[in-house]
């Protein structure tokens, strides 16, 4: 018996996920839009992006814990909104709930997650937001908002990067299709990976979890394009909560976003998934940081895949960092203790490169730090 494989790495994850899952289901949760150029300049000025070590600074204790809106976290980063995560194995939504739970950080819901608002609000004991699309005519996107008002949500993340959902050649030449349905190619697909499918077959085929009441209906292709500055304003209204805008990358949007009164920006390019050209989002939180000033909250996710590459984020501008595809390949890895494995991995190498720049605490970090 040799137990749980071991997770390294990012690069660890992915491949083992990438054995696990069928081709179909790794290149949906892998995909990028277009040739996914835009997705590989991000990583690359992420990778480029050096960190200034300091030398005889006693950094023998350090803390991890960062402040998000009200309460502690103890760990730098979270778990971005990501749909149908329960497509990486059955129960990874809840695994991701326990995870946010156990060390209090705030865990994405999406409005597409294959399990429901109200379950997972509960099984991560209240560290969970809200992630809504706007969609169609809205009258649907308003009845989700009074929902997570009921269930007990404090935070609404709004999308706002996808008016309409972006080209995944990856997923669309192997017939992803949500709802999810099953053809002759997926048959077969499924069929050269057994370990994936009789899990799936086991606990059933995950299902658009918020969607199954009467009155609540999705359709992932409908625009969502009628969404505007006054439906913003409106559900600023309605919410009485943390307004998280998320999927910025213009300052001026930035600016406007904070006038109008979101509560935080959370920079990103929907793991490049949405459009080919679009700047690096690292770089532009950068510049979204020094437009709108210190105090602002801005949130960070796309293309974080390491420990440094969280410091480098907070070095950048972010107030907190989240976690997106890598997290369902650790659970497609190894389970619930594949998801364990990365986040203890990742927040081992914060530590330790919190200690190389001589800083004793995530609250240290400044732009003077990485260049």
């Amino acid at each position: 018996m040799f137990g749980a494989p071991q997770i390294h790495s990012y690069a660890d994850a992915r491949a083992m996920a990438r054995k696990y899952l069928p081709w179909m289901v790794f290149d949906y949760i892998d995909g990028a839009a277009g040739e996914g150029h835009g997705e590989a300049m991000n990583l690359s000025a992420l990778c480029d992006i050096r960190l200034q070590p300091r030398v005889l600074v006693n950094v023998t204790k350090r803390d991890l814990g960062v402040t998000v809106f009200d309460h502690q976290a103890k760990i730098p980063f979270g778990i971005s909104p990501m749909g149908m995560c329960n497509l990486s194995r059955p129960g990874a939504d809840l695994m991701l709930a326990r995870m946010a739970a156990k060390n209090k950080v705030p865990v994405g819901v999406s409005t597409v997650a294959s399990t429901s608002l109200e379950k997972m609000i509960e099984v991560a004991e209240g560290h969970a937001w809200f992630q809504l699309y706007f969609s169609g005519s809205g009258s649907g996107t308003t009845r989700l908002v009074e929902r997570a008002k009921a269930a007990g949500y404090r935070t609404l993340i709004l999308t706002l990067d996808v008016p309409e959902v972006g080209r995944r050649p990856r997923e669309l030449r192997r017939g992803f299709k949500m709802p999810f349905r099953i053809g002759p190619k997926q048959f077969v697909d499924f069929a050269l990976h057994p370990k994936w499918s009789l899990s799936s077959l086991l606990y059933g085929k995950p299902d658009l979890a918020n969607f199954t009441q009467p009155g609540f209906e999705f359709d992932r292709t409908e625009s969502r394009a009628a969404a505007d500055w006054a439906f913003l304003e409106r559900l600023r209204d309605q919410w009485d909560g943390n307004l998280v805008a998320k999927g910025v990358t213009s300052v001026e949007d930035a600016q406007r976003l904070k006038t109008v009164g979101v509560d935080a920006i959370q920079v990103s390019t929907h793991g490049g998934r949405q459009l080919d050209s679009a700047p690096p989002p690292i770089l532009a939180l950068r510049d979204i940081r020094q437009a709108l000033g210190d105090s602002f909250p801005l949130l960070y996710d796309t293309g974080i895949r390491s420990g440094e590459d969280v410091v480098k984020a907070y070095a950048m501008g972010a107030d907190f960092v989240f976690f997106g595809r890598a997290m369902q390949f650790s659970i497609a890895a190894a389970g619930e203790a594949g998801l364990k494995q990365y986040c203890d991995l990742v927040a081992e190498e914060i530590s330790l490169t919190l200690a190389q720049l001589g800083n004793t605490e995530m609250a240290g970090l400044s732009q003077s730090l990485a260049y």
